[in-house]
């Protein structure tokens, strides 16, 4: 038997039995070792893209023996069949939130959702409003407005023009990104205006839906000529915190803080208590109602523990679709 051959490489693509692993430029196809499966606790998934993993060079394949520690992730949950923790990317510089502004409408339920996960993994985030051309109500103002008042950067692009498209590559420039937002926000288009080299393919928009279809299938990190990585991930319809409590989910909702000293209760859920400082805020306008509603929806979920079919089978690699919002 060989000795162990061990170098590090990153993971830019997962298949249902192998990962695509980096190695400063030659990319490898590398089996995952059983042992990762086995201890993986409440995760679906033991592997990311994005994840630094020690590799067994000795094999034929190559074998996948640790993944190192993780410096943040971004997960959700898996189903409401499966509780565990689908793990989306792992070791992100930033996540842009692609949002369009129409074809599909701008979503602030979705976006909320990733924000308050991107909080709760200590991922760094701007919002992307793309198709800004379409935006014949102006209703990027007030968007911007929203979520500028929380510290979220947020830039205005159109992959048809070319609008906003260097301030972005700016921001992607010698780090690791990710991309993600639902189905038909152009981030596909976006990164084929980033760099014409890569041709992703670009699908139609869903009339009975107002959204794209799935044209990306499956998270890659991609490599861009300018310096830095991207990760292009699969059109997301449903989004769901894993396993976080309804305390832990105040938290994530950075603007009730400066109110929540006027709730009559110390431990107020912002949901049905008299005298609650956040809802007379809302009231008020000093906190979007469309925040205070994506929380609520989110709160009533985490509620409602999922089933516990903890025997689901093992993650492909490609993220789940979920039904459409």
């Amino acid at each position: 038997m060989s000795e162990p051959q061990f170098q590090v490489g990153r993971v830019i693509r997962t298949d249902a039995k192998v990962c695509h692993v980096d190695f400063d430029g030659k990319v490898l196809q590398c089996a995952p070792r059983g042992k990762l499966f086995e201890v993986r606790g409440l995760q679906r998934n033991p592997i990311a893209v994005g994840d630094m993993v020690r590799v067994d060079m000795g094999g034929d394949p190559a074998a996948i023996e640790e993944v190192l520690p993780r410096r943040n992730r971004l997960g959700r949950l898996s189903s409401m069949h499966d509780p565990r923790e689908q793990v989306l990317v792992a070791n992100v510089d930033r996540l842009f939130i692609i949002g369009s502004l129409a074809k599909p409408k701008f979503s602030s339920n979705r976006t909320d959702r990733v924000l308050a996960a991107c909080q709760w993994y200590s991922v760094p985030a701007s919002l992307v409003l793309n198709k800004i051309d379409l935006d014949k109500n102006g209703d990027a103002a007030s968007i911007r407005a929203t979520y500028e008042a929380l510290g979220v950067e947020v830039l205005e692009t159109c992959a048809a023009t070319g609008q906003g498209v260097d301030a972005l590559r700016e921001r992607l420039v010698g780090r690791v990104s990710a991309f993600y937002g639902g189905s038909g926000v152009g981030k596909s288009s976006l990164l084929n205006t980033l760099q014409p080299s890569l041709a992703l393919k670009v699908g139609k928009i869903s009339k009975f839906w107002d959204q794209g279809k799935h044209t990306t299938t499956h998270s890659q990190l991609i490599a861009l000529d300018f310096g830095g990585w991207v990760i292009d991930t699969p059109g997301v319809r449903t989004f769901r915190l894993h396993r976080a409590s309804p305390a832990e989910l105040r938290g994530m909702f950075t603007e009730f803080a400066r109110f929540q000293g006027a709730c009559r209760f110390p431990d107020c859920s912002h949901d049905h208590e008299p005298e609650c400082g956040v809802f007379a805020a809302v009231e008020r306008g000093q906190i979007a109602p469309s925040r205070f509603a994506s929380y609520i929806e989110m709160l009533d979920e985490l509620r409602t523990a999922p089933a516990a079919d903890v025997d689901a089978p093992a993650d492909d690699g490609q993220e789940a679709g979920g039904e459409p919002e």
